[in-house]
């Protein structure tokens, strides 16, 4: 076939399948993310490599595929795994999967409001572990019908969280962002906000940006201190976006009522103080693995690769901003 593609962890077996239909592939097999050592080794050679959020493709990795690699193909919707500018620079395309990942990041994301403002872990764990009897104010959490949601970021996932919100739970919706959005305002009746009102404002606060310079530790302790003290506040976007120290303090202190997390600043790793705390819901980055959604994301990726391979344009190419 003469196209050769280096996979650093396997896909679905539907989706391996249709990427060998395509190109000669070359996978980590290990079930664990491949070590830097282990890219370096495998990308050589390489016209695609197919990454996942986790692999850090920066310069080096990309010198050492060599002058003919094409493209990097995320398994992802972010991108910022990768040196976007060095592979401008070198003229090789980008790709990531966007869009078909909405609908299950947004649901995960009410999984946590749910499962932090219900005390869902801490209850599950008291089942499991030990024995329980009603009470008045046994275990007592958060109202969520009528409530007021911040969303921050009015992209595909915050307006999809938004609009569940709105139709299903008769939540008045705010949101802050880079500039308002029509759509967004239409589909949910909300309003355009400053942070700091949102913050101030919200009942419960949830995240939905990409990880930028701006954006990192976009909320931190001062932050924080500006929320309800019965607030919940959720991240499903990146884990930087917040700043993990912070929050355990805040969550410690009761600056903020709760909070729920599917991703973490040093992922896989996790503030010590978080797991400690009865008041925090903690997913292991699930927010897109459903089964239907991971098998529409790696055949969009087979879809970019082919593309590229064809010396066409991918369909999900990146844009240097």
């Amino acid at each position: 076939m003469g196209r050769k593609v280096y996979v650093t962890r396997a896909l679905p077996r539907a989706v391996m399948e249709e990427l060998g239909k395509v190109c000669e592939v070359t996978v980590n097999e290990a079930p664990r993310p491949a070590t830097k050592e282990e890219i370096l080794a495998g990308v050589k050679g390489m016209d695609a490599i197919v990454t996942m959020l986790n692999d850090k493709i920066d310069a080096e990795v990309i010198a050492a595929a060599g002058p003919q690699l094409k493209l990097i193909a995320n398994y992802a919707v972010g991108y910022n795994n990768i040196d976007l500018t060095e592979s401008c620079n070198r003229g090789i395309c980008v790709t990531n999967t966007p869009d078909v990942l909405t609908n299950a990041t947004a649901d995960m994301a009410w999984a946590l409001l749910f499962a932090a403002a219900r005390h869902i872990p801490a209850g599950d764990r008291l089942v499991r572990t030990g024995t329980f009897a009603w009470a008045p104010e046994f275990m007592l959490g958060a109202d969520i019908t009528g409530r007021t949601l911040g969303v921050v970021g009015a992209g595909r996932i915050g307006l999809n969280f938004a609009r569940k919100a709105h139709c299903g739970f008769d939540m008045k919706v705010i949101y802050a962002g880079r500039h308002p959005s029509q759509e967004f305002e239409a589909s949910t009746e909300a309003r355009f906000v400053t942070l700091e009102e949102l913050l101030r404002t919200s009942d419960f606060v949830s995240l939905h940006v990409p990880l930028t310079k701006e954006t990192r530790h976009m909320i931190g302790a001062r932050e924080l201190a500006m929320m309800k003290p019965t607030a919940i506040l959720i991240n499903t976007s990146r884990g930087p976006v917040v700043d993990e120290k912070a929050l355990a303090e805040a969550l410690k202190n009761r600056t903020i009522w709760a909070a729920g997390l599917d991703v973490y600043e040093n992922e896989p790793d996790v503030e010590p103080d978080l797991k400690g705390l009865d008041n925090v819901a903690l997913a292991p980055h699930l927010g897109t693995a459903t089964t239907g959604t991971r098998y529409e994301m790696g055949l969009m990726v087979v879809r970019n690769v082919a593309a590229a391979l064809d010396g066409q344009e991918p369909p999900n190419r990146v844009k240097l901003r």
